[in-house]
């Protein structure tokens, strides 16, 4: 309780020179929330705030309401807190979660256009399909168009997904899949990064796809314009070292998907069996790279 109201008090009391994802990492490296709020907010003055003491008091209350009304919130300090994100300078401070939180979750991210064509929506749903025969989550953002077509496929066949969404866990948007919503929250997981009863607005989408990115293992984009939300989480994934497979609609006849092509982890399919054989590459990479991580790890320093 006290870690996740000092968590919240912290975001609140608009500390100079800390944004949310500044925060977050100085309270992941502290390890201990409530010490970074007397080191940042209770010690920049010498005489106490008064003003402070109810920051942090309304914060308790406000995560005493959240858990009587049966949300799940998370700070960045909780073991259950998805390790990936902790991994990019993005690191959200918090989660609210619905759902079933999977340690080390296996997934990526299918992501396109909300006016996706009928081609898109097929590809999207051919995708979702691939990623659960490999034991994968597909992860989406709950948006209309490729994303709704990714999460409807995926429960479809019985598989998990995971929704970040760009708005408070207790909002639908778009409203039309408030019980596709729902149904994730029910055999899958939903995710917001934002207070509760937050709207949408236009700031928040790019966030959201931004720890998209942070959480997957890669992404797939299936069809975007030249103006969509969905080329800054290929961007942003290139930044995070996280691999992008593009279709070759979007390399071919986007300006920043071309500009994409060539640069290390980004790869361009032209159809569903190259998309599921690129899969299958990036998961051997990864696989690949992970033990040798862990040879390195493993191996003692001798002595001079």
């Amino acid at each position: 309780m006290d870690q996740a109201a000092a968590t919240v008090a912290l975001l609140r009391a608009k500390v100079r020179g800390h944004g949310w994802n500044s925060l977050a990492t100085e309270i992941w490296y502290a390890g201990d929330a409530v010490r970074v709020w007397k080191e940042l907010v209770e010690g920049d003055s010498l005489v106490p705030d008064p003003r402070d003491s109810q920051l942090l008091d309304e914060a308790r209350d406000d995560v005493l309401r959240w858990e009587k009304d049966g949300l799940r919130f998370l700070t960045v300090l909780d073991p259950d807190f998805p390790s990936r994100l902790r991994d990019i300078r993005e690191v959200p401070p918090f989660l609210f979660a619905e759902g079933a939180l999977v340690p080390e979750d296996r997934g990526m991210s299918v992501v396109g256009s909300r006016k996706a064509s009928e081609r898109g929506h097929q590809i999207a749903g051919a995708a979702a399909e691939l990623l659960v025969s490999k034991g994968l989550t597909v992860i989406a953002g709950l948006a209309a168009g490729v994303d709704t077509a990714a999460h409807r496929a995926a429960l479809a066949v019985g598989g998990r997904t995971a929704a970040f969404i760009g708005t408070g866990i207790t909002r639908a948007y778009p409203a039309t899949n408030r019980k596709l919503q729902a149904e994730i929250g029910r055999r899958g997981l939903v995710l917001s990064q934002f207070w509760p009863d937050a709207e949408p607005s236009k700031s928040a989408f790019p966030i959201r796809n931004t720890a998209m990115s942070g959480y997957g293992m890669g992404t797939i984009v299936v069809e975007a314009g030249e103006t969509s939300g969905t080329r800054i989480q290929a961007r942003v994934a290139v930044e995070h070292g996280r691999p992008v497979i593009l279709t070759d609609m979007v390399a071919e006849r986007t300006q920043w998907g071309a500009a994409l092509v060539g640069r290390p982890g980004v790869h361009v399919v032209t159809g569903i069996d190259d998309l599921d054989k690129t899969i299958d590459e990036v998961l051997d990479a990864q696989a690949s790279l992970a033990l040798a991580l862990e040879a390195i790890g493993s191996v003692a320093p001798t002595a001079a």
